[in-house]
């Protein structure tokens, strides 16, 4: 399997299809952003005019948009991929939706003969784009198995949690609630030492080598006081994530109370300028509201 499509390519999209491209695959892609797709016909990655097209010539199909909406766009909408793939193609879902959304789409996908595999990621742009961000899989064994090359490819961390639609999605929301805690905690923690008079890089270094530190604080953190909120993940994304991770658990009939702290503190970030930011910019948000 070597002709892979790809529908997305934002900042982890873009990070995965070079990834794929400099493994020897043959890569198309697309995306609404002109300026995406334009990127990527100067880097030699084959650009499609929609959905149906992409999937027309590729083996295997990457949807690695933003939301539930786009996904059904782009699989079942005008000019969509799914009635334009082969018969037993794979459709990896990588964003990070509900997983009641995970199951429907996985449920159309499988009556249309095709293989639908749940594989939300993790990890941000530069492990995408060497290969060493976390893939959270289900899907039936037979999909994973014609699929391994693409999926090995993509990630040295593949975690395989069995073949029920959605699992992948309450993994990665399950993550993702403790990731937005995390930032949450790094951020307060940085704005308060700032606040009783200590420089916070040297805060940082402590935290780093001690019983506070964690992987998402530590990468955010340090881009946050070195002033720079270049968006490698939106803040809307946590803010989002973290939203559909208290849904689950009600659902399930459960209240997480620091998840619930941490995602109004996102929310009100992204209603307060943050949302099109990086977001370690919830550091300087939380230090300007002393």
């Amino acid at each position: 399997m070597r002709r892979v499509g790809l529908v997305g390519i934002g900042n982890m999209g873009w990070g995965m299809a070079r990834r794929l491209q400099g493994c020897g695959f043959e890569v198309a892609v697309r995306d609404i952003d002109p300026a995406r797709e334009a990127l990527a016909h100067e880097a030699g990655l084959a650009v499609l005019p929609d959905p149906a097209a992409l999937a027309s010539r590729c083996e295997a199909l990457i949807v690695a948009v933003v939301d539930a909406a786009q996904t059904d766009a782009v699989l079942f909408g005008a000019d969509g991929a799914a009635a334009a793939l082969p018969p037993g193609a794979p459709v990896l879902l990588c964003p990070t939706i509900a997983p009641d959304d995970v199951e429907r789409c996985a449920a159309r996908l499988a009556e249309r003969g095709l293989a639908p595999i749940d594989a939300p990621m993790s990890g941000g742009p530069q492990r995408a784009l060497d290969g060493t961000m976390s893939l959270m899989v289900a899907c039936a064994p037979a999909a994973f198995e014609r699929t391994r090359g693409v999926i090995e490819a993509l990630s040295s961390q593949v975690f395989r949690l069995g073949e029920r639609p959605g699992d992948g999605a309450r993994a990665k929301l399950v993550n993702n609630l403790l990731a937005a805690i995390n930032l949450a905690g790094a951020a307060e923690a940085l704005a308060l030492a700032d606040h009783v008079g200590l420089d916070p890089a040297a805060a940082l270094a402590v935290i780093e080598r001690s019983s506070g530190q964690s992987w998402i604080g530590s990468d955010r953190m340090h881009r946050a006081l070195a002033g720079d909120l270049a968006p490698r993940a939106h803040t809307t994304l946590l803010a989002k994530d973290s939203r559909l991770a208290l849904a689950m658990a009600r659902a399930a009939g459960r209240e997480p109370a620091l998840g619930a702290v941490a995602a109004d503190l996102f929310a009100q970030a992204c209603r307060e300028g943050c949302a099109t930011l990086d977001d370690a910019s919830l550091y300087g948000w939380l230090r300007r509201r002393g």
